[in-house]
């Protein structure tokens, strides 16, 4: 059974860093596994988990390998959609908005936060491009071990970070007989305007 629920306030922003929290502390597995949707310049549609690793100035971030297929479709065209799902709590938060690339400070910042061996995959793995087979993957990995034995891994030039900056937040909190409760925070200048949606 939901637990009790306060009205919506004013900062959409605020709001998602308190659920987050309580999703985080629910117990559940990767609160932090988000839907990333994108489309092509042409409008083809399609979509993929990824792992939110932060909000900086109002803005969702994500990293990635440039070169990956939402990359390229990032550069084609600019606008994604993004939806966390925490089943524990019974709630669900959808981001759209605009998306950019983070500055390479950023970037470097977060690759060396990453596990060792995370970053030398991201040297490895020619994300989203056909490879003949898993050994070929192994084999790449196992070489770039060799080359950074003992020293730092940079991060490649290659791979790094997106900002979605939202235009548009929906919380939705499930309530019994599936009379669900939907907010909406719509982007108006400096503001935000809320609405309530019928679930």
């Amino acid at each position: 059974m939901p637990s009790p629920q306060r009205g919506p306030g004013r900062d959409p922003i605020r709001e998602f860093k308190r659920w987050y929290a309580e999703a985080a502390r629910s117990g559940g597995p990767l609160p932090e596994a988000m839907a990333l949707a994108t489309a092509t310049r042409s409008g083809i549609p399609t979509a993929r988990m990824v792992l939110f690793r932060g909000i900086s100035d109002g803005a969702f971030l994500f990293f990635t390998n440039y070169r990956s297929r939402k990359a390229a479709a990032l550069a084609g065209n600019p606008r994604a959609a993004l939806v966390f799902h925490w089943p524990e709590i019974e709630r669900q938060v959808l981001v759209e908005g605009t998306v950019r690339k983070t500055t390479r400070r950023e970037s470097d910042r977060y690759f060396r936060s990453r596990p060792r061996g995370h970053r030398l995959g991201s040297w490895a793995s020619p994300q989203s491009a056909v490879v003949p087979d898993r050994a070929f993957l192994e084999e790449r990995f196992q070489e770039v071990g060799r080359r950074y034995a003992g020293r730092e891994i940079p991060r490649p030039p290659f791979w790094g970070g997106f900002r979605l900056v939202p235009r548009r937040i929906e919380f939705w909190r499930g309530q019994p007989d599936r009379l669900h409760d939907r907010h909406c925070y719509t982007r108006r200048g400096r503001t935000w305007e809320v609405t309530r949606l019928a679930p």
